[in-house]
């Protein structure tokens, strides 16, 4: 098991938890779950509802459609991020490929966390906007001046 600064280092790595402060990962660290899945077994399923998000600790976990595959999630690598922001329904299965650990991150504890702390919000904030401006600039789109 994780100690609360080992997943707080771990998060830190997580895109949208870029702009978060330490301090403030500390709760998101107490919150998140440590899973154990046996190679083959599956994570979710493609269309079912988006419920949290996933952290690799070890293992490898396969994000597929069908037998096409997307990507493989390695160590320290997070998977099914806009789970905590939108519920709509898995995009795509998730497989562990060997015998893999990971932290979940339940949406809806992360959501009754973000009611009591306003930093992690801004952060969570400040990173999705920073991600989506670098997806702007990558289709050539401008939404104006950058703040300095």
């Amino acid at each position: 098991m994780l100690s609360i600064i080992e997943k707080v280092i771990l998060l830190q790595n997580v895109d949208v938890f870029a702009e978060t402060p330490s301090e403030q990962l500390s709760y998101l660290a107490a919150i998140a779950e440590e899973l154990t899945f046996s190679a083959g077994d599956i994570v979710y399923k493609s269309d079912e509802p988006s419920d949290a998000l996933y952290v690799v600790l070890e293992g490898k976990v396969r994000l597929h459609r069908g037998k096409e595959e997307i990507t493989v999630a390695g160590s320290n690598e997070p998977f099914g991020t806009w789970a905590l922001f939108d519920e709509t329904p898995r995009v795509a299965t998730a497989t562990a490929v060997d015998d893999t650990r990971a932290l979940c991150i339940d949406r809806v504890d992360f959501l009754d966390l973000l009611s009591d702390h306003v930093q992690i919000t801004e952060g969570v904030f400040k990173a999705l906007v920073g991600r989506l401006r670098g997806l702007l600039d990558r289709v050539g789109t401008d939404l104006g001046p950058r703040p300095r």
